[in-house]
């Protein structure tokens, strides 16, 4: 694993298995997860004997631990800032540790796979390392992700924005809950969005979206809210994008209407496929889904008030 970055979460063994499932999310080919707190009994059950290494048995049970290998092309610091928001808003207690690594380590080795990337069939996104490259007639996004989620590499990102795109039209009044980077609110606005607010509980992704902005000249138009989930919102918005989790989807389908004018269209990713039958009966109650699309494991679905 030369020059992968392994990230280890901490958490109370309690919260264990939902903290795994969050992991896999960001990189379900590269977790494992560390449990000691049924030790003897499952030693017992599988080999049938009750000698167990005394190095085993000194480890904490109280907690369990999922380890998350990132590659050299993927940013550990996205991975970390989804994993972080995830847990937060799920109420996971957790710790952060990364072995064998440094954060400039991080950035030169993914920085140098990050290339300037077409999405769709209007939008660019230009890492703002990246000085060569030809937009031809696409509208470019200028993009410093730092430590939020949202480079438009990862398939929920990618598909909310094609999605955006075939949604957005001038005058549209945008929201984006969870907005990480800001890549979405950005984009909705360079695409002909009269305004848009994106809410985030991350203070460091709410930082990085405001700078988005700047570098973009949209930041006039664009209000950034520390919040959780709509806790900080109000008005009515034609476009409401939630690149989230399928809990946190489900959650707000309770209480998202309020923000919506009658023929408003609601964008949800973020949603494992294994989840999306779930995700969708939720939704269903007060929405028509009208469309959904799927790419990797990862599904997106778009809706109407009934």
């Amino acid at each position: 694993m030369n020059d992968w970055t392994e990230i280890k979460i901490i958490v109370p063994n309690e919260y264990i298995d939902l903290a795994g499932d969050i992991a896999q999310m960001v990189v379900p080919y590269g977790i494992y997860i560390e449990d000691y707190s049924m030790l003897e009994q499952e030693v017992e059950e599988i080999a049938h004997i009750d000698l167990i290494d005394e190095e085993l048995l000194q480890k904490d049970r109280s907690k369990g631990i999922v380890h998350v290998y990132i590659s050299p092309e993927e940013n550990p610091q996205e991975a970390i800032s989804f994993l972080s928001e995830r847990y937060t808003s799920e109420g996971i207690t957790f710790e952060v540790e990364c072995e064998s690594c440094v954060e400039e380590d991080w950035l030169n080795n993914w920085k140098q796979y990050f290339n300037p990337i077409p999405i769709g069939e209007k939008l660019l996104i230009r890492p703002t390392w990246r000085d060569k490259y030809d937009a031809g007639d696409r509208v470019v996004l200028n993009l410093d992700p730092g430590l939020a989620f949202g480079t438009g590499t990862h398939e929920t990102t990618r598909l909310v924005l094609q999605v955006i795109e075939k949604y957005v039209k001038p005058g549209t009044k945008f929201l984006d809950i969870g907005c990480g980077s800001g890549i979405l609110a950005v984009a909705a606005l360079l695409l002909g969005s009269e305004s848009a607010v994106g809410v985030d509980i991350d203070e460091m992704a709410v930082k990085t979206a405001k700078e988005n902005a700047e570098l973009n000249n949209v930041a006039d138009r664009f209000e950034v809210l520390c919040g959780n989930l709509t806790d900080k919102i109000s008005g009515k918005y034609d476009v409401i994008a939630a690149n989230i989790v399928a809990d946190a989807i489900i959650a707000l389908s309770g209480d998202v209407d309020k923000f919506m004018n009658e023929d408003s269209v609601y964008i949800m990713s973020g949603i494992i496929d294994m989840r999306s039958v779930e995700v969708e009966a939720a939704v269903s109650e007060k929405f028509d889904i009208i469309e959904k699309y799927e790419e990797n494991g990862w599904v997106c679905l778009v809706a109407k008030l009934k």
